[in-house]
């Protein structure tokens, strides 16, 4: 199993490179008729957010390296916490890579069911994540924070992903389009403080939601969907999310600093 969670990992990592155009692909953002484009839905980001896919990649590359390590493999302390995490993050990865090879054969109705499955891998992973622990601040870095900052920025996605797939029907420009953009920003800002609550102030997935919802407002700017109502309700979400987040963990190593004294 380590070694097919490194060959999944750097198989998601290659289609990703080969998905942004590098090698004379499509980009993405110009896939499918440019659904996924940062002006093609009022839930879109701004190209710039998608720069978070490198820090992720970077993290999962490292936690597949770090996987494989004696101390993390049969026999060692650390062993059940990583025999647990791999068949989920090696799954999470062909999932990333299945996204990818849908979305630039223009299918989104399949993208939208993939990004949904890997939303669930994520939750599992957070979940096992949260009943486990973390022995170094490497694991730490590679385990909580890579899959932290995937979790929280899949979360922006996936309703990015949906509302593009929405869009193909045409309703994307009913009269209260705003508001309904606002009621989903509502909606990530709900599943941002439940992560909060649930990882005991996680800082990654706060981030990474942080990130998605700023730049969605940077993207409602200007454009043709550009609003001011969806700009301060994206603002506010990041916000609301990153400050309940940073009291939640600062409350939490307090009461643990307390109950270890």
């Amino acid at each position: 199993m380590p070694i097919l969670t490194v060959f999944a990992i750097l198989a998601a990592i290659g289609l990703a490179f080969l998905g942004s155009g590098a090698l004379g692909g499509t980009p993405i953002n110009q896939a499918a008729d440019g659904a996924l484009s940062a002006d093609a839905t009022p839930l879109a980001p701004a190209g710039p957010a998608f720069s978070i896919w490198s820090i992720i990649y970077a993290g999962l590359f490292g936690y597949a390296i770090y996987q494989l390590l004696p101390a993390q493999r049969q026999g060692s302390r650390h062993a059940e916490r990583h025999a647990q995490l791999r068949p989920w993050t090696a799954l999470s990865a062909v999932l990333n890579a299945a996204w990818i090879a849908v979305v630039q054969a223009g299918v989104l109705w399949g993208s939208v069911l993939v990004i949904l499955v890997l939303l669930i891998v994520l939750v599992r992973i957070e979940m096992i994540l949260r009943k486990t622990r973390t022995h170094t601040k490497t694991d730490a870095l590679l385990t909580d924070g890579t899959f932290g900052l995937y979790l929280g920025w899949v979360c922006v996605a996936t309703t990015a992903n949906i509302a593009a797939w929405v869009a193909t029907f045409g309703v994307h420009t009913f009269p209260g389009w705003q508001w309904a953009g606002v009621a989903i920003i509502a909606v990530v800002l709900i599943i941002g403080l439940v992560l909060a609550v649930y990882s005991r102030g996680r800082i990654a997935p706060a981030l990474a939601i942080g990130w998605g919802l700023t730049w969605l407002a940077i993207a409602r700017m200007q454009g043709q969907f550009e609003s001011s109502i969806i700009f301060w309700a994206a603002l506010l979400a990041a916000a609301v999310v990153l400050v309940v987040t940073v009291v939640i963990r600062i409350t939490t190593e307090r009461s643990y600093a307390r109950t270890t004294w």
